[in-house]
This record gives structure tokens, sequence and C-alpha cells, in this order.
């Protein structure tokens, strides 16, 4: 009798019988394991399971079959998942993925955007080198930027006029 306890407690599998199935998970690195669990056995006690055969934590591993996440809330069966089905372990990504290359939004130009000097404060538009210019992209607020600086310098030259000081 204690051999039995001994084997049951060595393997967290059980022996393939009515009630259970065997399916298969795949990693990432493309190593296959194999498991003999319950039908109706939970997303997440299937989790825990495959924590301790991978020995990595719960919370880094993310179940997918047929494309979509499984929910830990769910079991097997909700997801049509039966014998001999392949289940994809996923890792979440430290870091993620670089940020996408911001591209010139002038009408057919392919060209990346310069950050910071391509960004126009008229239209919120990102250029390249050839457009960032107002004038080079048409800018809608072409008009709007003449008149303000137009006006900031109408400004400037009256603060700077010369007062004639009578009485001296």
């Amino acid at each position: 009798m204690p051999s039995t306890l001994m084997s049951r407690s060595a393997s967290p599998e059980l022996p393939e019988s009515a009630d259970t199935m065997q399916i298969f998970v795949k990693n990432v690195t493309g190593d296959t394991i194999p498991m003999t669990v319950p039908q109706d056995l939970s997303i997440q006690n299937l989790t825990t399971l495959l924590s301790v055969r991978t020995s990595r934590p719960e919370t880094d591993l993310r179940l997918v079959y047929a494309g979509k996440h499984l929910s830990p809330s769910s079991t097997l069966s909700d997801h049509h998942i039966q014998r001999e089905s392949t289940l994809h372990l996923a890792f979440p990504l430290r870091g993620g993925m670089p940020p996408k290359k911001i591209r010139c939004t002038y009408k057919d130009c392919r060209e990346g955007a310069q950050r910071i000097i391509g960004d126009c404060g008229f239209c919120n538009g990102h250029y390249c080198g050839k457009h960032r210019l107002l004038e080079d992209h048409k800018c809608d607020g072409l008009e709007d930027c003449k008149k303000e600086s137009h006006d900031r310098n109408a400004a400037q030259l009256n603060a700077e006029r010369t007062q004639v000081i009578k009485g001296i």
C-alpha cells in the first residue's frame, strides 16, 4: 500500500480512464509536455500542475488554445478541449516589443518621421526631414502661423519703440 501512495504522489498525473484524457502542452522552445488530466479540470488547476512541472511561477504561465488565451476561471470542456488536444504555453514578455517606428504623415511618403523637429504643432502631424517645414507639408495652420508670427513681431516692435520724453 505505501508503494501505491508513493507512485501517485511522485507523478501529478492520473492514469488514463473514462473520465480522464491525455492532452499535450507545447512550450515556446517547442518541447511537448504530455499530461493525463480529468476532463472537467479547470484552467487554474492545469496552470498549477504546469507550474509544478516547469518550475515556473503560475503568474508567468498563460495557456493558449486555438489562438485564444484561456481564462483561469473556465474549464477544459468550456473550450471544447478533447483527448490529444495540444495547448500552447505562452510566457509574458518582459519589456515588450520595441515601439513602432512613426512614419511621415505626408500623403504617400513612407519615410520615418523625425523625432521632436518633425512634429508640427499646428496640424499635430509627424513629418520626415523633407516635409517637416510648414510650407513643405502644406500645413492647414500655415496662415494661422503667419498671422501669429506677424502679431508677435508687431508686439515686439511696439515694446521697443523709442519714447520721447517731453520737458527735458
